[in-house]
């Protein structure tokens, strides 16, 4: 089947797609025939689109805020009227500051905790009960590397990925046999705000450097994990993590030793 057809008919939600990993994810998904539905708490000036054999392919989007949960229960109440089911959820909006645990507030890392494991277990519940009605479906949860190394930084943000890890293999067992829940765990990802973190283009380039697949991964890398592990090729994966991280990252006892 071609890349074009084999999501065809397919309803497929991203929340946060409309930008970074999101956005290459909802490209992903459209190339793939989908019928993409991305989320975000203000309202966007573009929106993910492809064009595929001259015709092009945009994502609808709906306003929304994924730690209000009338918020996302407006949403999929939306997306059932408008498709009738709802086959793919991608549990992608989250993220942090950077704020030593240290100087953080009490508040600040609920907030934290709230938006990348709170949220994504509520959203992950009203679109299983949506997957229950009809004929199943798939959710993945976007992870981070955070989760299984130190976060020095992001620590909230870094145990509530490992949370969700945990998450993923609790809900595999209590949502099937018809709803398959996953992982995908990024390491570092070039996206437009790469700069904020590493600097001018030499700075992505001594980043890069330190992976050994000599690259930061690609939105579309972690798009193509998500079109995989959602589709009838994957169907017997469940609980699983799929770790994206271009082969991990160099020990520092290697550089010490190297530069004495």
């Amino acid at each position: 089947m071609l890349l074009n057809e084999k999501y065809k008919g397919k309803v497929v939600l991203i929340t946060g797609g409309t930008k970074g990993i999101g956005a290459g994810i909802a490209n992903g998904f459209l190339s793939a025939g989908a019928q993409v539905v991305v989320c975000g708490r203000q309202d966007v000036a573009s929106l993910p689109q492809v064009t595929v054999d001259g015709s092009v392919r945009q994502a609808h989007f709906i306003q929304a805020d994924v730690k209000d949960i009338d918020s996302t229960a407006a949403m999929f109440s939306t997306i059932v009227q408008k498709y009738g089911k709802l086959d793919v959820l991608i549990n992608n909006a989250g993220g942090s500051p950077f704020a030593l645990a240290d100087k953080a507030s009490p508040r600040f890392h609920e907030a934290i905790l709230k938006l990348n494991l709170i949220a994504p277990l509520n959203v992950a519940q009203q679109a299983n009960e949506i997957m229950q009605e009809n004929e199943g479906g798939s959710i993945i949860f976007i992870g981070s590397i955070s989760a299984m190394r130190a976060s020095p930084g992001t620590a909230a943000y870094g145990a509530a990925k490992a949370g969700i890890l945990s998450l993923v293999k609790s809900l595999a067992v209590e949502w099937a046999p018809k709803v398959r829940t996953m992982a995908v765990s990024p390491g570092l990802v070039k996206t437009e705000n790469s700069h904020l973190h590493y600097g001018d283009e030499d700075g992505i380039a001594a980043v890069s450097a330190t992976i050994p697949a000599g690259r930061m991964a690609e939105p579309d890398d972690i798009a193509n994990a998500c079109i995989f592990l959602a589709s009838a090729e994957a169907s017997y994966a469940s609980g699983c993590n799929l770790l994206m991280n271009g082969g991990g990252e160099m020990p520092a006892f290697l550089n010490a030793s190297e530069n004495k």
